[in-house]
């Protein structure tokens, strides 16, 4: 006689149980849900019964439901199901790389393919000079004329080139920072596996598709063979619902997260974002929510495609696409559920984008300089919103305020489109009644420090506060600068002020 105690299996889907976890600020409503063991104890038997033998099923494997992502690994791997953990190798439909990974990248294909070897497809390799441009650094320069020269050589379809470093205008194929380039001209599409050589390649799932960052090697072969083996990510749920208030913009949101799951909280982990508050977002939004994924570790971070993506790519792309969605009974690692309604605005205090505080809370922190640029806050709409608390407050600002498009047709923007409510005016007259530096050239700028004679580069332990998406020593430059990130809308109420500032100051 035997006593059996039976154990129930990991629950494959969402615990419907909230934990309740108390959110960063007092007013915000947050919880997480994750996947429990469940142990019973109780006995159900003394004696086994007579079983009698159990035959194969004839009806075929049962199938799962899938995460998005997992979808387009499938598709993109030609299988028909796939799991968390699973290793594939992926159909890649579009390569990027600039002008830093590039020239490695391309040296590493040579040696591996051979000197006359020619890329997979001429037409899925995308290459944007965007990083160390407007600098008279002669490595730096030799970069782009690296990319030049293979480009002219495997007569590449898509490279956006720059030879007058004077007048950027004077370059009609040059754009500027890649990830917001590859959005403008259509090189990103639902249901699509996108990758560069930049870990903020994951901007791009705001379009419904699977990009992510990849090293050179990795990029050096898939130039030659245009495919990669990858893992199939386990996917984190975030939920946000409620109406986004007048003084949230999205960096606040993706800060929020975050700071909520630190920085290693998502490591190698898909990020998706669903909910009210999200398909409310415009795509420009949607990027930046995306884009700081792998500021949390993440290998990915998608937004289901909708009406909002399809009309921002009907003038852009002809390239037909295929969108997917995660199935109801997908399996999620984690579930995280937001009430935007109440949340406020937001920074991360040096030196991780997980060191997040309110902005009201640092108030008394005087600040040397503000920066509003790169892929992350460089778009036509961060600079909207930067104009529309210039416009609020009427005031001149108190510090250097730099501004960096991301890109040419950012900048154009910038000098032709009125900002509502301003009577007609542009965000380059706003910004120049309030004092600001003229919009520079467009590029990634001192987001990334770069070469000593970088515009707006922090060559002095200065603090910043600003809309890029790192802050660790060194970063912009200086290894004892201090950056704090923050949204568009508060970079410019710290501007006005000298010290960081709670935009509601001048929004409400």
């Amino acid at each position: 006689m035997a006593s059996s105690t039976i154990t129930s299996p990991p629950t494959p889907l969402i615990n419907k149980k909230d934990a309740g976890l108390s959110a960063f600020s007092s007013q915000a409503s947050f919880s997480v849900q994750k996947s429990q063991k469940r142990v019973c104890k109780k006995i159900v038997s003394v004696m086994a019964p007579q079983q009698s033998e159990r035959r194969p099923a004839t009806t075929g494997s049962v199938k799962t439901g899938m995460t998005m992502t997992e979808k387009i690994f499938a598709k993109a791997s030609e299988k028909s199901q796939l799991s968390p953990g699973e290793n594939v190798w992926v159909n890649v439909d579009v390569l990027m790389t600039h002008d830093v990974c590039g020239p490695p990248a391309i040296g590493i294909f040579k040696r591996e393919f051979g000197e006359n070897a020619k890329v997979w497809d001429r037409e899925k390799l995308v290459i944007i000079p965007d990083h160390y441009i407007f600098t008279a650094d002669e490595r730096a320069n030799r970069n782009v004329g690296i990319l030049r020269d293979f480009c002219n050589e495997q007569n590449i379809k898509y490279f956006y080139d720059i030879k007058d470093l004077g007048n950027f205008k004077a370059n009609p194929d040059y754009k500027g920072v890649c990830h917001v380039a590859l959005a403008q001209e259509g090189h990103c599409r639902p249901g699509e596996v996108l990758l560069g050589t930049d870990s903020h390649t994951c901007t791009a799932g705001a379009f419904g598709q699977f990009a992510t960052g990849i090293g050179n090697t990795d990029a050096g072969f898939v130039l030659g063979t245009g495919k990669l083996l990858l893992k199939v990510p386990p996917t984190l749920r975030f939920v946000m619902d409620g109406e986004m208030p007048d003084y949230l913009l999205a960096k606040d949101l993706i800060l929020q997260i975050i700071g909520e799951i630190s920085v290693s909280g998502a490591t190698y982990k898909s990020m998706e974002f669903v909910g009210t508050t999200v398909e409310s977002l415009t795509m420009e939004e949607r990027m930046t929510l995306c884009n700081m994924v792998v500021e949390a570790g993440g290998k990915n971070g998608v937004v289901p495609a909708d009406s909002t993506t399809y009309k921002y790519l009907e003038d852009k792309t002809s390239v037909p696409y295929e969108p997917v969605y995660s199935d109801e009974q997908a399996r999620f690692l984690s579930e995280y559920r937001f009430d935007v309604s109440k949340l406020e605005p937001l920074v991360a205090k040096p030196h991780s984008p997980d060191n997040r505080a309110l902005a009201r809370e640092c108030k008394d922190v005087k600040i040397d300089r503000v920066y509003i640029g790169s892929c992350t806050g460089g778009k036509t709409e961060d600079f909207m919103a930067a104009a529309k608390v210039f416009l609020a407050s009427g005031k001149k600002v108190k510090v250097p305020t730099f501004l960096v498009p991301a890109t040419q047709k950012v900048w154009m923007d910038v000098y032709a489109l009125p900002v509502p409510g301003s009577g007609g005016k542009t965000c380059a007259q706003i910004f120049e009644e309030a004092g600001c530096d003229t919009p520079a050239s467009p590029s990634c700028g001192a987001c990334l420090g770069g070469p000593r004679d970088t515009y707006a580069r922090m060559n002095e332990p200065q603090v910043c506060v600003s809309t890029t998406n790192r802050n660790f020593p060194g970063r912009m430059g200086h290894k004892e600068g201090q950056i704090y990130l923050a949204s568009p809308y508060t970079a410019a109420a710290s501007a006005l002020t000298g010290y960081v500032t709670d935009p509601r100051e001048f929004l409400q």
